[in-house]
């Protein structure tokens, strides 16, 4: 069986203390995750930049500003939280797709300074808003989300290398320069070499731009749900990344922006049994959470790791613990409510305590007030070894909130 996050008697203290569900997060896992992604790129002039997407809990962004990471926002929402987070404008990279002119605006009073595009479109626009304020444009920074389907994938996201020249006379009428180029690879991607392969042909594309300044290598960065499944190398991706960036005759700046990759692992869900059922062989297990509370299926495969403190018994002939395929059920009717199927779980009882680990991403993120029951709360056990809360837990009072009836 995976081994649990942390003694049992800390799981059933923080549901004592915070309630049942609760989201957890361990500050050491993630120091260390991030410990390790920093470590693994030695090119020196590498920027990293937590996708937030992934997870907005101000204390957990606070963590990453202190291990001198930088924040990369996918929406004006994004920006604000890292504002509020205490990340300077210059640290925030945005990457994001089909804003309005009021958005576009927001984000330069904001005072971000560096712009990765969707399309002709939304620079063409971009260079309307900007041109218009009474920022000074030529320091603003702008590259180009890339769509290549034989690198990206087939893809809505980016702009094609044909379209280069269109926008670098954009940009040039309005002031502007076009010195970067964003690569996504697609979301949650684990295979290395899909990373590895395009490196030299990225650096060719890059240098079609007029000005060229970064590569931001983007996010896709995939996580191994299933523990003994393939993960991300990423000691092989940093070293191949280097070797091509480092043979250049002028250094340019690299820009990563893991999100799952880095905070998927420090998180879990607590939650506890309240029904118990067998279907032959099979137990169900019902608790008191609900997939509401984690991300869809398209996101991370329809599938965590779920683990218990209560120990097997050892079977008597075999002195092997006895388990069961295990389907843990949510707490609503919905009748795709099933957080793991065929789960192997020793025989277990309401009232024990199960954890949903690899939450940390897309979690809280994700989560909703589908077949309305309020979100729980968040905890975080600090390095030291202390828990604090850090979102309270919502009540039903929640799911009236800016409704206007009479």
């Amino acid at each position: 069986m995976t081994k649990t996050p942390f003694a049992p008697e800390v799981a059933r203290s923080l549901l004592t203390t915070y309630g049942s569900p609760l989201y957890v997060y361990q500050e050491t896992v993630l120091r260390q995750t991030l410990d390790r992604i920093t470590k693994s790129i030695p090119y020196k002039q590498t920027q990293f930049h937590f996708a937030c997407v992934t997870n907005g809990s101000i204390p957990l962004m606070q963590i990453f500003h202190n291990c001198g990471w930088g924040l990369h926002a996918n929406s004006p929402g994004d920006v604000y939280l890292g504002l509020k987070a205490g990340f300077d404008p210059k640290q925030i990279v945005y990457s994001g797709s089909n804003l309005n002119p009021t958005e576009m605006q927001q984000l330069l009073d904001w005072g971000l300074g560096k712009f990765n595009l969707d399309s002709i479109s939304q620079l063409q626009l971009f260079a309307d808003v900007a041109t218009k304020t009474d920022k000074i444009i030529s320091n603003l920074k702008l590259g180009l989300r890339l769509n290549l389907p034989e690198l990206t994938g087939d893809s809505r996201i980016g702009v094609h290398p044909d379209e280069f020249p269109a926008a670098a006379k954009i940009a040039r009428q309005s002031g502007l320069r076009l010195g970067g180029l964003h690569f996504y690879r697609g979301t949650g991607t684990n295979a290395t070499a899909a990373f590895t392969q395009v490196i030299q042909q990225l650096i060719g594309i890059c240098q079609l731009l007029p000005d060229w300044e970064y590569l931001d290598f983007g996010g896709g960065f995939g996580y191994p749900y299933h523990h003994d499944g393939a993960a991300f190398d990423w000691e092989k991706f940093g070293a191949e990344l280097t070797t091509a960036l480092q043979s250049l005759p002028q250094s340019k700046t690299l820009i990563i922006e893991p999100g799952r990759s880095a905070v998927a692992a420090c998180g879990c869900i607590l939650a506890t049994v309240v029904a118990v059922k067998w279907q032959g062989e099979k137990q169900l297990l019902g608790v008191d959470t609900t997939v509401a509370n984690l991300s869809v299926p398209s996101v991370h495969g329809g599938y965590r790791e779920i683990v218990t403190w209560e120990q097997p018994v050892r079977g008597e002939q075999q002195n092997a613990p006895n388990v069961y395929p295990t389907d843990v059920c949510g707490n609503t009717t919905y009748s795709r409510d099933y957080l793991g199927r065929n789960c192997l779980l020793p025989a277990l009882q309401p009232g024990d305590i199960i954890a949903i680990l690899d939450t940390g991403a897309y979690g809280y993120a994700m989560s909703s007030h589908f077949l309305h029951r309020p979100r729980p709360a968040e905890v975080l056990i600090t390095a030291n070894g202390e828990d604090r809360l850090i979102r309270k837990r919502e009540d039903y009072s929640v799911l009236l909130s800016n409704q206007v009836f009479g």
